[in-house]
């Protein structure tokens, strides 16, 4: 098993963890709400499939908020993470927090490695790599468990097509978009040599671009670099490591040329 380089240790929890994440949870789950009870959402209008994006976005980061409680990122206390990172998950899409620590903790212990369960060693291709990925996280316990969510819906009074357009869509689209931009283009071989040591690349672009995306998620280097660190200071690390990378290629002064004239 390689061994991985040290990790920066990063500054306790401070009361914004929790306060973004109670925050997340409470967006996704409001907004929800007001989509399947609003009269008045026709499915031909582009404010529609906004709302619809915007709840596949909040869908995302209720998992990156129950990513972060495995991490210890929301809170100083145990038990809160262990909470919040609970409900995240079980509302994200009926997922065991506890099976997912376990699994994660294999990712970060030999990322793309052959007992990395997120990674695919057969092939690097998209869509089998996500058939190999899905298929190790779904369980029938979760199975069921949105099954019933979707049966509660109904007796609530919720139609079915709103139901597969505001809560099924969004869950599935956040779904891709957490394997997308947080594990496969992150961790797809070829290897360069500014992934290592993790096997995990930074992704380009901007700092909104990297929120919209993933929360941050796609700045994978730092993630693997500093676990400790919560989603929203990962942008920072990844701005302290490209201005370390800046000042490694600046050109060394030479010593000062001599003035004409001057005696030897």
């Amino acid at each position: 098993m390689q061994t991985l380089a040290h990790h920066p240790r990063p500054a306790p929890p401070d009361p914004w963890g929790l306060v973004l994440a109670l925050a997340i949870v409470g967006a996704w789950c409001g907004h929800l709400v007001w989509l399947l009870v609003v009269p008045g959402l026709p499915w031909d209008s582009p404010l529609t499939w906004l709302h619809v994006a915007f709840q596949a976005w909040l869908c995302t980061g209720l998992f990156i908020t129950g990513h972060d409680a495995m991490h210890g990122t929301v809170s100083r206390r145990r038990w809160v993470n262990e909470a919040v990172g609970t409900v995240a998950c079980f509302l994200f899409a009926g997922l065991s927090y506890h099976r997912l620590v376990v699994n994660h903790r294999a990712h970060h212990a030999n990322p793309t490695g052959d007992d990395d369960p997120d990674f695919s060693t057969r092939t690097q291709s998209f869509l089998p790599w996500l058939v190999t990925f899905m298929a190790r996280y779904t369980t029938l316990p979760q199975i069921g468990v949105m099954a019933a969510k979707f049966n509660v819906l109904l007796l609530l009074g919720a139609s079915e097509p709103r139901i597969l357009g505001v809560w099924v869509l969004p869950s599935l689209l956040g779904t891709l978009q957490l394997f997308y931009f947080g594990t496969y283009l992150p961790h797809r071989r070829p290897d360069t040599p500014d992934m290592a040591p993790h096997h995990a690349r930074t992704l380009p672009r901007n700092h909104l671009w990297a929120l919209l995306s993933c929360f941050f998620f796609g700045y994978h280097w730092e993630h693997h670099q500093s676990p400790g660190t919560p989603w929203w200071r990962l942008w920072r690390m990844k701005d302290a490591r490209a201005r370390e990378a800046a000042r490694s290629v600046e050109p060394v002064a030479g010593p000062l040329p001599e003035r004409e004239g001057a005696s030897p």
